[in-house]
């Protein structure tokens, strides 16, 4: 029967947001039952699509790609999938009433990873972070407020911003992967290769405007949400203030990471602040 389908598709997208990113699923179970799974299901399928154009280099990525949006429209249309992850992001796409605008911007990107290698100009920079990172923040921002459109407008640069910070804090700490194995460059006006201080300070004081704008918008979310995504921001916040200490060269050696323990340290701290309503 469908609905047992359904329950198996859900347990699949908690599965893969718990084996992907232990730092988003702690975050993740922080939020409300109510809006839990789908978070999960939005992570599922964004996760998916960005595995086929990151990991899989032993296959023909474009085919696998090209599949994948395939199966998407299918389960768009349909309301139905035998890809699990998909399954249940056509529940929460048509639950939420999303925009068709967010998933084909988010595609596009994904597609640009097969062939674009650098961004060398703001525009082109600016257009994959939307389609990226700034997309999937309004999707989630869909679920937070439970489809109230007037909290979604109020909320939507906040959300953009606060996704367009933590995408930017993942390139600087993935520039050595991104550079040598997927022969990616996503930081306009900055060459890898000669990665000085000033350069670092440039990007970092541009996530951290990100960052102010978007806690801002967590201040306000409802209280079903406020603490996950709380939780979330100060998780990639700790994580910029490790890159801004390291110096320049090293960033280009290896990947900077947040320990488990200090995750917890984070989530504990967190909610001290929280309780205490000093966010």
């Amino acid at each position: 029967m469908k609905a047992l389908f359904d329950i198996v598709s859900r347990q699949c997208t908690k599965t893969v947001t718990d084996a992907y990113s232990t730092s988003f699923s702690l975050a993740a179970k922080m939020l409300a039952n109510s809006i839990r799974q789908d978070i999960y299901n939005i992570y599922g399928f964004v996760r998916f699509a960005d595995e086929i154009v990151d990991s899989f280099h032993e296959y023909d990525q474009e085919i696998l790609f090209n599949r994948f949006e395939a199966d998407l429209e299918f389960a768009l249309q349909d309301k139905i999938s035998l890809n699990p992850i998909l399954n249940t992001f056509q529940e929460t796409y048509h639950r939420y009433n999303f925009d068709k605008e967010l998933v084909e911007s988010f595609m596009k990107s994904m597609r640009l990873d097969l062939h674009k290698s650098d961004y060398l100009t703001e525009a082109d920079y600016k257009m994959y972070i939307y389609g990226s990172a700034d997309v999937v923040g309004l999707m989630c921002l869909k679920v937070f407020v439970k489809g109230d459109i007037q909290k979604y407008d109020h909320l939507k640069e906040s959300a953009m911003r606060l996704g367009s910070a933590f995408q930017k804090v993942n390139f600087l700490r993935d520039l050595k992967a991104d550079h040598e194995v997927l022969k990616r460059s996503y930081f306009p006006n900055t060459n890898f290769n000669q990665l000085d201080e000033a350069s670092k300070k440039h990007i970092i004081a541009d996530i951290e405007s990100d960052f102010a704008a978007g806690l801002k918008g967590i201040r306000q979310l409802p209280i079903e949400a406020k603490f996950g995504v709380f939780m979330a921001y100060r998780y990639y916040y700790q994580l910029l203030e490790k890159l801004k200490n390291t110096p320049a060269p090293d960033i280009k050696l290896a990947r900077i990471r947040v320990p488990n323990y200090k995750k917890l340290a984070i989530l504990t701290r967190s909610y001290v602040k929280y309780q205490l309503n000093l966010m």
